[in-house]
């Protein structure tokens, strides 16, 4: 199951939308929200409010004179209730 969440996205925007309880993560592409909500609930323990998904463009990449595409993945950005939270660092 956690094999589906690929990674976290820790960029500026991301880190602004943690004070307002939303965590930002990249999925497999064949997710739908239903199922992307019964995944964080069950590997977080955590309630999700809501599920706003966004696939990213496709990039080039070339390697000599082969070109190709880079892979796909989804961008899920998830609301959580005010009393859960994500840790990604850990509590130290």
């Amino acid at each position: 199951m956690i094999d589906l969440v690929k990674s976290p996205v820790l960029t500026e925007k991301t880190t602004r939308l943690i004070e307002n309880n939303q965590y930002t993560f990249d999925v497999d592409i064949r997710l739908t929200k239903t199922k992307i909500k019964a995944l964080m609930e069950e590997v977080f323990s955590v309630k999700v409010l809501s599920v706003n998904t966004h696939r990213c463009p496709r990039k080039k990449r070339r390697l000599g004179q082969y070109q190709g595409y880079r892979p796909r993945h989804k961008r899920v950005i998830i609301t959580l209730s005010p009393e859960d939270s994500i840790s990604f660092f850990g509590e130290a």
